[in-house]
């Protein structure tokens, strides 16, 4: 089995994503403004509540999908197909594609639908071990990477694990086995790209240009289609006030990070980096503001395992304490004077 491992790469839910309890400000949920990063994909992902879009979305994946998997293992010699037809015998070695369950948007993911490649092989080729030799090279060859179609459009391939054993085709006698993988199309935006006007969010993505350089691209908000293959993306989660005596205000967002590249010790290494430095260096300035003025690292943690393209690995909580607005009264509300005062 390839070193992603099914455990490593499990799917992630949704509806398991990291939020902030107490949330009493307005959410950026459905904000698709990504603050850095190439033009969005819209041949493939404009329109994608309709039927008929969907469908197109659809065609458009399965076509790019199989002249990549043709490329990937020429002893196919093309022969990468949808699912046969009641009566039909494969003729191996070859693979059979199949889409599954479509999953829920999400504001920073994008459209997401789940498929199943399965590398059918003949016993006297090496029957499970061939099987086994054509799956690592299906997770190497797709796992966290970006497809172009004919278009220009792009989509994103995550590796899920297998579905089910080995099992003998009992209509060809092949052995074969199924991959379950996620596809990842990102929303359409409709305006050009801007960058952000929060100045927490500026702030956050400069500290982590400083400290990861160039060769890694930032980004804020959701996924953009062109996300280039070392990327940062910092999302806004949830924020909350409280009171800090009787002129002051604390201040307080949380953010998840996403760290994602190929290779998965560039990873590791990134998440333990970031942490660490936010840890050491826990004052990141606001440039924006003016004189200099800070939010400082209130809570900060990684999990190595969560899924970094759906869930981040980051969890990052930011404070700052500003002074409350004053209410205008009078200074004196009314005089009483007696004459009898000498």
């Amino acid at each position: 089995m390839s070193s992603f491992g099914v455990g490593r790469y499990a799917e992630a839910e949704l509806k398991g994503e990291f939020t902030a309890a107490h949330c009493r400000c307005t959410m950026w949920a459905d904000r698709r403004l990504a603050a850095e990063g190439g033009e969005m994909n819209v041949s493939m992902s404009s329109g994608l509540n309709s039927t008929a879009s969907t469908g197109q979305v659809s065609n458009v994946i399965r076509r790019t999908l199989k002249q990549k998997l043709e490329a990937l293992v020429p002893a196919w010699n093309g022969r990468v197909q949808d699912i046969p037809t009641p009566g039909e015998v494969l003729a191996g070695p070859c693979a059979v594609i199949a889409f599954a369950e479509e999953v829920p948007k999400s504001a920073w993911a994008g459209y997401r639908r789940i498929i199943k490649i399965s590398p059918y092989a003949r016993p006297e080729d090496g029957g499970a071990e061939q099987v086994e030799v054509w799956s690592a090279a299906l997770m190497e060859g797709l796992h966290q990477v970006r497809l172009e179609d004919e278009e220009g459009g792009a989509f994103t391939c995550i590796y899920l694990g297998s579905s089910d054993c080995d099992r003998v085709d009992a209509s060809s006698g092949l052995v074969t086995r199924s991959l379950r993988f996620g596809v990842y199309v990102p929303e359409t935006v409709e305006y050009a790209q801007a960058e952000t006007t929060d100045s927490w969010m500026a702030a956050l993505q400069g500290w982590t240009r400083t400290q990861l350089g160039q060769e890694w691209s930032v980004y804020g908000d959701a996924w953009p289609g062109g996300y280039r293959s070392k990327s940062i993306l910092w999302r806004l989660t949830g924020c909350s006030t409280t009171t800090a005596g009787t002129s002051a205000l604390e201040i307080r967002k949380q953010w998840i990070g996403h760290v994602l590249a190929a290779n998965v010790g560039d990873v590791r290494q990134t998440v333990t980096h970031l942490v660490e430095q936010l840890a050491v260096q826990p004052r990141i300035a606001l440039t924006d503001t003016d004189g200099t003025r800070y939010v400082t690292v209130d809570e900060v943690s990684a999990d190595l395992q969560a899924d970094a393209y759906l869930n981040g690995q980051i969890r990052l909580t930011l404070q700052q304490r500003i002074r409350r607005p004053g209410t205008d009264v009078p200074l004196i509300r009314e005089i009483h004077h007696s004459k009898g005062i000498e």
